[in-house]
């Protein structure tokens, strides 16, 4: 502190005159107290984040939030999982949406498939088909999903009876099965793309 006006350029015993020096101590205190103030900031900033209503997740973006190794190695790109027992369409809706999982919807450029199949053998045969494919490449990786598992079994027994209906009045579906009592009859029509001869299948 200066004394009195008169001794107010008098250098002190560094040399530096006294208002430079209330100049540089100001500066010093600005210095080490931004931080502190910043730090203060940030904390009431995200106590009042954690305190704010979290608006409520719907299903389909809990299904879209995937999961990671727990102790991955460094400089390894990773992608995300699936979790555990994810809500999944009916085989009918997956088979138009292109997956059986809401999380893996992800529609180019918001497209989305919103289209239905027709009630027909045909249609029902594919869908099921179709699901148990998607069941069977997800189990692949979630083996000790019950759930899934049990689902699976579900539309294989399902997918077995209406391949049975569809061979007993249109033929074998694979070649495997070409051979019946009336012998090799694999090229037998008509085939699926023959729509008029599908009496509206298509």
């Amino acid at each position: 502190m200066r004394c009195c006006p008169k001794c107010r350029n008098v250098p002190n015993e560094r040399g530096i005159p006294w208002d430079e020096r209330e100049i540089k101590e100001e500066s010093y205190l600005e210095f080490r107290t931004q931080p502190m103030i910043e730090a203060a900031l940030r904390e009431a900033r995200q106590e009042a984040a954690q305190e704010a209503p979290q608006p409520e997740r719907t299903e389909q973006q809990d299904a879209a939030c995937g999961m990671l190794p727990a102790c991955a190695p460094l400089a390894n790109p990773f992608v995300p999982f699936q979790r555990d027992d994810p809500p999944v369409y009916a085989a009918a809706v997956g088979a138009v949406r292109g997956t059986l999982f809401p999380g893996l919807d992800l529609p180019l450029r918001g497209q989305e498939n919103s289209g239905e199949l027709s009630g027909t053998l045909q249609r029902d045969l594919q869908a099921l088909g179709f699901a148990v494919v998607e069941l069977g490449e997800y189990l692949d990786t979630h083996p000790g999903d019950a759930r899934a598992a049990e689902l699976f079994r579900s539309y294989a027994g399902l997918y077995a009876q209406a391949a049975a209906a569809w061979e007993a009045e249109n033929g074998p579906i694979v070649q495997r099965s070409a051979v019946g009592e009336s012998g090799y009859d694999w090229l037998r029509g008509p085939w699926p793309w023959q729509y008029a001869a599908n009496d509206g299948e298509g």
